[in-house]
Parts: structure tokens; sequence; C-alpha cells
């Protein structure tokens, strides 16, 4: 139940991501919903492809199409109220951050991956959305930046994955791995935490 909720409401705030961005290039009605579910999903899609639960969850049930189409609509016809809070997409890229990493991580452990590889199948579900959306949009993925985006990822999938190896229950690590990517993340934007870039001379 913690994992479908953490799963649904990373959905959600991944599509407004997808919604808010569309709207800013003034796309049409179509291409606010089409961004809005690929963002949603993207990331999800991967894992189950990669675990071989298939068909993938996005595709077999009409919850996560709704969800997109909900979060498409708001951003439609309310993005001036979204615009009010700071950097809507990357605020709500962020928290979807966090929880796709959580419940990637968990469906990697069900799956019977070893810890380590199920933070690294968390940290992909998490950044699939975020590729996808900036991709379709024209912009350079922010995982390929110098920003901490995809660290911060692993960090709460790993807290979750190493955390179940340990006996710990998810009702503790899923809401603390999931608090700890997103604020890793906004901390980095907030401070400009940075990777040291590669130099070509």
């Amino acid at each position: 139940m913690l994992v479908n909720l953490l799963d649904v409401i990373g959905a959600f705030v991944f599509a407004l991501s997808g919604g808010a961005r569309a709207v800013e290039h003034k796309m049409d009605a179509f291409g606010v919903v089409f961004l809005a579910f690929v963002a949603s999903v993207a990331g999800g899609v991967l894992r189950d492809v990669l675990i071989g639960a298939t068909p993938p969850a996005a595709i077999a049930s009409w919850r996560y199409l709704a969800i997109a189409s909900l979060a498409a609509v708001a951003c439609f016809f309310c993005y001036r109220q979204i615009q009010r809070l700071s950097a809507p997409v990357a605020a709500f890229d962020a928290i979807g951050l966090g929880l796709f990493a959580v419940v990637g991580a968990r469906k990697a452990l069900d799956a019977g991956l070893t810890p380590l590889m199920a933070a690294v199948l968390g940290m992909l579900t998490a950044i699939g959305g975020g590729i996808a959306r900036d991709i379709l949009t024209t912009r350079t993925p922010m995982v390929l930046h110098r920003e901490i985006y995809a660290l911060a990822a692993f960090a709460g999938a790993g807290l979750v994955a190493f955390g179940d190896s340990a006996g710990v229950p998810d009702e503790i690590t899923a809401p603390m791995g999931a608090i700890l990517a997103t604020a890793l993340r906004l901390l980095a934007l907030n401070l400009n935490w940075q990777f040291p870039s590669a130099k070509s001379d």
C-alpha cells in the first residue's frame, strides 16, 4: 500500500513537471497531456522492462493516464497559480525524483535484485521521466549537467535498499529515502552544488 501510494504521488508530481514545461513551451492541449504522461511514466516503464514486469504498469493500468491527464488539466488551466511556486518544474521534479527512487528500489528488491543493483534501478526509475521530458523539449537532460541529480536519487534509493537488507521496515525507510533524495536535489539547486565538468583542453 505504501509503495503504491508513493508511486501514484510520484507519477502525479512528475506529470505536473511535464505539464508545466509544456505550458512554458506554449504547447497545445494534446501536447500538455502527452508531455505530462511521458514525464510521469518513462522511468517506471524502464524499470518494469528491466525487471521483466511486462506489460509495464503504466500501460497495463488506466490510472497512470488518468493521473497524467489530471495533472495536465491543472497545468493547462491553472498554470499562473502553479507558477507562483518557486521554480515549479524544478520543485515538482525534485519531489518526483525522491518518490520514484524509493518506489523503483522497492520494486527491484521485490524482483530479487541485490541492494546495490536495486539502488541503481531506483535511480534509473527516478531520472527516466525527467530525461524524457527534457529531450522532448530540446533541453540537455539535467542528469548530464554538473548538477547533483542522479546522485540524489541513488542516495534515496540506497537508503531503502540497504535499509531492507538490515531489516528496517519500509514504513521507515521509504519516507526517509524520498525525503533524502528530494532534499539533496533541492539543496544542490539552492546552494549550487555541482560536480566538476570535463575539460576538452
